[in-house]
């Protein structure tokens, strides 16, 4: 046998993280066929009234339909049967990859918005399920106001939450699904403010769009109470019918749908990628170093995507262990002892989002 000098044995260990969707729409409502409380994905929009019954006797056909109608839209709509207590129903797509979450064809009001009401229960649901529930299930739920109404204090309570999105209209067709499947069409750090809607819907009126928004002015930005509101901007060639607002329903949290995505969409990211380093990883310089590596491989092309401005990350314990050992103290050296022993990393990471334009105040100086 010849002499080897060096051997090399290769190992193919290639890893691609998983990628999480953006665009996925539940949609849960009466219908006059299928089966109560059963997930059925829907790829074309007339698959839904073959699962569902037809149109005039299905809102969540309607809805389906209507959602897929948007441009660009969702890429994965499933559909849900339920009875008026839609609980089951949300338990059963707790574990359906989606996004967005609607109920067809109901509006928010008193009965609708109480805690055993079809809108209490989905802002209940979405909230649950990103807290507490699978990584990766992280959603948002999508709601109407009854036609016409411009009274936003009906969003109160449990319902003014950052995953909830509400819509004020004047139209005959279901606008949550509408909308939902709208917001599912663009990535997530894309934001929603002017972006098209395809439905029918009448106009408010200067005033009544005043009372939905609230009034503001220039210096202090935009106004908001939390629901978002259909609009025909006489500025825009062609007329057509565009979300007036890309408000979440917590004016005073995430205000806007975009951020509230797009820290979902990161924070998924960075656990799909660094899963992988648990119960591999040293809580070493080289470990915690490879670490910092993989975090960066992560946000350094969402700097280049401009979808962030910039990152920083710190990690208290690599900082501890890339000083002189001698120059610490005995309640830094603890700090490191207890990381090794307890086998826990705390990691910080600040990012930098800059939202696009919403408002723009030019002065018009004519000498």
């Amino acid at each position: 046998m010849a002499v080897k000098y060096v051997r090399v044995n290769p190992v193919a260990d290639l890893f691609s993280p998983v990628i999480r969707a953006t665009g996925n729409i539940a949609i849960i409502g009466a219908a006059s066929a299928g089966t109560d409380n059963v997930p059925v994905q829907i790829t074309d929009p007339s698959d839904a009234a073959a699962q569902f019954g037809p149109p005039g006797g299905s809102s969540l056909t309607s809805a389906i339909q209507l959602a897929f109608r948007q441009t660009p839209g969702p890429s994965q709509v499933w559909g849900v049967r339920s009875p008026a207590d839609i609980t089951a129903a949300l338990t059963a797509v707790e574990l359906l990859d989606v996004q967005f979450v609607v109920i067809a064809g109901t509006a928010l009001d008193s009965t609708t918005g109480a805690a055993n009401g079809a809108i209490g229960l989905l802002a209940a649901h979405v909230v649950a399920v990103s807290n507490t529930g699978a990584d990766g299930k992280e959603r948002m739920g999508v709601a109407m106001l009854p036609k016409g109404s411009d009274d936003a204090t009906v969003v109160a309570g449990g319902l003014a939450d950052d995953r909830m999105i509400y819509i004020a209209h004047r139209s005959d067709d279901d606008a949550a699904a509408a909308v939902a499947g709208t917001i599912a069409g663009y990535a997530p750090h894309v934001s929603m403010l002017l972006k098209q809607v395809s439905i029918d819907s009448d106009q408010f009126s200067s005033a009544q769009i005043d009372t939905i928004n609230g009034s503001e002015t220039f210096a202090g930005g935009p106004a908001g109470k939390g629901v978002n509101w259909l609009v025909d901007p006489t500025l825009i060639a062609g007329g057509g019918t565009f979300l007036g607002e890309g408000y979440t329903g917590n004016p005073g949290g995430k205000k806007y749908i975009d951020v509230q995505r797009t820290i979902d969409d990161c924070s998924f990211k960075l656990k799909a990628r660094l899963i992988r380093s648990i119960g591999n990883l040293r809580i070493s310089r080289s470990g915690l170093r490879s670490l910092v590596v993989q975090m960066e491989a992560v946000l350094d092309p969402l700097v280049a995507a401009g979808v962030i401005e910039g990152h920083r990350i710190v990690v208290p314990v690599l900082d501890l262990l890339d000083a002189d050992p001698t120059s610490l103290t005995a309640a830094q050296l603890q700090v490191i002892q207890d990381a090794q022993t307890d086998r826990l990393v705390e990691v910080l990471v600040a990012v930098d989002y800059a939202g696009a334009i919403h408002r723009l105040s030019i002065t018009l100086r004519f000498e």
